[in-house]
């Protein structure tokens, strides 16, 4: 459908089909004619690559992918939206809707079975409410996913992607750097959406490994130290470790010792590299 960023012919379409828009499931529908392109250029849409999108909306970025990649599969949970996305997107014929829960389908035989031997990427505007959930279940699978690239609330943009060591910093910070190199790519406005949220939104992209580094210790003890150091950040990472742990003071004292960090760290002065210290220090302990 042509003009499909014009925000008189979406109102239209929306009209026609009787939708009306659901707070409960965070919907604002991205409409800026000049974003929608930057995502899918920055998101490795491309000859050869099929792309996995989180929501459609009226499906503005889904035709951007649409243009740029091979093949492109959709994860939209409302299906009032499916009658209109049939519409909109009637041109494509590399286009497939999947009327589920992200955070319920089965991802693994999802990419197996629609994109054998094609490299595979997730461009996506995600909702508000539930970013966090989403971004570290695309993570932790782990997947055969080579980057993420992702619209979210720009307060969010900035604590996902803020590096380790750094003020902004918090225990969300260190899974997405545990998993990925996250990077800000560019900031947008309220006003690109339909309805427009009480904020500013932000583009982020995450590029995965094929293999995580040598030095990656376990997942479990990884996440459990930076849970207990983020836990009472305003502690000293003696005292927030001891408790979050439940260590004597002695056995974190030993922890701090092989990470090279002085008793009077706080979590958000901890590096990636030193949280990797402490976690595969923790490990030898237990």
């Amino acid at each position: 459908m042509e003009n499909l960023s014009n925000i008189s012919v979406i109102r239209d379409v929306l009209t026609r089909h009787g939708f009306s828009f659901s707070k409960g499931l965070g919907q604002n529908f991205l409409i800026n004619p000049t974003v929608c392109p930057r995502m899918a250029e920055s998101g490795n849409a491309q000859p050869g690559w099929g792309m996995i999108e989180i929501g459609a909306g009226v499906g503005v970025l889904t035709a951007e992918l649409a243009r740029r990649a091979d093949k492109v599969v959709c994860i939209e949970i409302d299906s009032r939206l499916l009658p209109i996305l049939d519409e909109t997107l009637a041109e494509f014929d590399n286009i497939k809707i999947v009327n589920e829960d992200v955070l319920k389908v089965d991802l693994h035989k999802l990419i197996r079975e629609e994109f054998a031997g094609m490299p595979v990427a997730v461009c996506a505007n995600l909702p508000y409410y539930i970013t966090s959930p989403i971004i570290m279940r695309l993570l932790e699978q782990p997947l055969p996913i080579r980057a993420l690239t992702v619209m979210v609330q720009k307060e969010a943009a900035v604590r996902i992607t803020a590096a380790p060591g750094t003020r902004e910093c918090g225990a969300i910070s260190a899974a997405v750097w545990y998993y990925s190199t996250p990077q800000m790519l560019f900031s947008v406005s309220r006003g690109s959406f339909l309805p427009a949220p009480a904020v500013d939104s932000a583009v982020i992209r995450l590029d995965l490994p094929e293999e995580l580094p040598p030095d990656t210790p376990p997942k479990e003890d990884f996440f459990r130290v930076v849970r207990a150091g983020f836990g009472q950040r305003r502690k000293t990472l003696l005292n927030a470790l001891s408790a979050g742990l439940c260590m004597e003071k002695d056995g974190v004292r030993q922890l701090l010792a092989a990470a090279a960090l002085p008793e009077t760290t706080r979590a958000e002065q901890v590096t990636l590299a030193q949280w990797k210290a402490l976690a595969a220090a923790y490990g030898k302990m237990q």
